[in-house]
């Protein structure tokens, strides 16, 4: 049976446990409106770079070419802030499924400390119910385990996706930029 103190004590490190929570998704926020407010500024900069760029053209040919040395950056920026975004989000996300992890190991063990007292002061003739419970225990233990290690397993493979997908996005944008290169010399 829980007491008081037990009681009060994990309420106290639930209450801890979310204010920590709760100070990791500000700092993640902080971090994302530090870099929007980055590449809006950038965004803005080179907007006027590139508008002074396309007025100062004194030919067709010179407005030709425009295109692919304007954009070429772009796409490398986007990518670059993509990035940036994603492993924002995956560094609060792995710091949430820590605490998370740590909270639910806990819980487990508290819970089979239950199970073990439960069992220890089980009646006499009980030990068939007290073993068959403590086997659905177990199985379900173990299928949380496997769904945990499942989702990690998702994670790293979506990771290594987007990974995979912003360097052909770069590789894109930086072929696209040689072949206008190589237009605009011919």
């Amino acid at each position: 049976m829980l007491t008081a103190e037990q009681v009060l004590a994990t309420n106290k490190a639930n209450i801890e446990s979310l204010f920590g929570l709760t100070s990791k998704a500000f700092e993640g926020i902080e971090k994302l409106v530090e870099l929007h407010l980055a590449a809006s500024k950038a965004l803005l900069a080179d907007t006027a770079s590139q508008t002074q760029t396309v007025l100062s053209v004194k030919d067709p040919q010179e407005l030709m070419s425009l295109p692919s040395s304007l954009f070429q950056p772009l796409g490398e920026k986007a990518a670059s802030y993509g990035r940036e975004v994603y492993e924002i989000s995956t560094t609060t996300s792995a710091e949430f499924t820590k605490a998370f992890e740590a909270q639910f190991a806990e819980v487990q063990r508290k819970f089979q400390d239950l199970v073990d007292s439960t069992a220890q002061n089980a009646p006499a003739g009980s030990e068939t119910a007290v073993a068959l419970f403590k086997s659905a225990v177990a199985a379900a233990n173990n299928v949380l385990e496997t769904a945990q290690k499942s989702a990690k397993q998702a994670a790293v493979l979506a990771e290594s996706n987007i990974k995979a997908a912003t360097t052909s996005a770069i590789d894109a944008a930086t072929g696209a930029a040689e072949t206008g290169k190589a237009k605009k010399r011919a």
